[in-house]
């Protein structure tokens, strides 16, 4: 018995074989250009089923994506979307754990939880800019992509939109943390911290990249809900709000 990723393997080289046929044929057959895309379409559709083309795949695709991308942004980004949500939650950075052993054990532990809470205000800041962001990275999706991604797991999407642009993405996405970690003040809550642990003898003295820490976990956490809302319009018919999102998404 195939396995499921080979099954789609071949219905996608079947379709494009089945356009191909009639691509040639309709050429040696003296036919129009508009009549041989109009044929090869049809193939299309017929071969994989549900009355779609490979417009309206990549489209829906997109579309969910994007509508992902946007509750995502916009959950994340409420007051504690990130820090009253465990999930994505970003903790005291672990390269410098034993700082925080070390201060909350001489009775700072309430500094350690206002730092904390402002490494969250800074993502949650930064959310309300990352909408765009991935809108933009959405726009290159092939049709093998595509079929791809409707065909696999229940966040197959996301996966292909965090492969193909983490790198980018962060690199647009650090300045706007930077920023939020500025408006927030983040550093007023980690410079007494760091400047208490730095005065003990013999340690190593740490000054973690605030700025780089913050952007990867506010990044996957972002991740993270943008594959709940695809899992959301995969399984849940009322979460497919467009006529093309019922469509592709009702098709499988």
């Amino acid at each position: 018995m195939r396995s499921p990723v080979n099954g789609r393997t071949a219905a996608f080289l079947f379709v494009l074989a089945m356009a191909s046929i009639v691509w040639l044929i309709g050429a040696n057959a003296g036919w129009n250009l508009n009549d041989i895309k109009k044929r090869a379409e049809d193939a299309a559709r017929t071969a994989v089923g549900g009355g779609l083309t490979n417009d309206e795949v990549i489209r829906g695709l997109k579309e969910a994506l994007s509508i992902g991308a946007k509750n995502a942004a916009g959950n994340a980004s409420r007051l504690d979307g990130f820090y009253k949500n465990p999930r994505i939650k970003i903790p005291f950075p672990p390269e410098a754990q034993k700082v925080k052993t070390m201060v909350e054990a001489i009775g700072m532990r309430k500094q350690v939880d206002e730092f904390v809470k402002t490494l969250n205000r800074a993502a949650e800041e930064a959310a309300k800019k990352a909408a765009p962001i991935f809108l933009d990275a959405i726009t290159g999706m092939t049709i093998q992509d595509g079929f791809e991604i409707l065909n696999g797991p229940d966040d197959s999407a996301t996966a292909y939109l965090k492969g193909k642009t983490t790198a980018p993405l962060a690199r647009e996405f650090k300045p706007i943390v930077k920023a939020a970690i500025q408006k927030v003040q983040v550093t007023k809550y980690w410079n007494p911290i760091a400047t208490s642990y730095n005065r003990v003898p013999l340690v190593k003295k740490v000054n973690p990249d605030l700025d780089d820490y913050v952007t990867k976990r506010a990044l996957a956490g972002l991740f993270e809900l943008i594959a709940d809302q695809e899992k959301k319009i995969r399984k849940d018919p009322a979460a497919r709000v467009t006529e093309l999102l019922r469509k592709v998404f009702g098709s499988r």
